[in-house]
């Protein structure tokens, strides 16, 4: 069983940074064999959203939104995707999902919480 766990949420004041990490539990040929990994988070009353992912080619896309922010990045011996946020502000509120593609099936995280608030 495949299983997505996030950390690394938590409440931080506006221009903060946050890392957060995503352990994806498989074998290290199925990691590198990913299809897709990303990040996308859902603020409150709003609908799931991209926000960094990592296409099985090596691609990089990242939401208008946290260009230049962001930063998604990814570990093959830990088996673990990482989302690096710098200059947080209110708007990047919301619970962070990790979600990765492995022969052709999805798979989703629980979610990690960011507050950016003062």
């Amino acid at each position: 069983q495949v299983q997505l766990v996030e950390s690394g949420g938590g409440l931080v004041q506006p221009g903060g940074s946050l890392r957060l990490s995503c352990a994806i539990s498989v074998c290290s040929s199925s990691f590198n064999a990913m299809e897709f990994v990303g990040w996308f988070r859902q603020a409150p009353g709003k609908e799931r959203e991209l926000v960094a992912c990592i296409t099985g080619g090596g691609t990089l896309n990242y939401a208008d939104s946290v260009k230049g922010r962001f930063t998604i990045s990814r570990d093959n011996a830990k088996n673990t995707v990482y989302l690096q946020m710098n200059s947080l502000n209110p708007e990047d509120t919301a619970v962070y999902y990790c979600n990765a593609r492995i022969y052709s099936a999805t798979y989703w995280g629980k979610g990690t919480l960011v507050t950016v608030s003062s």
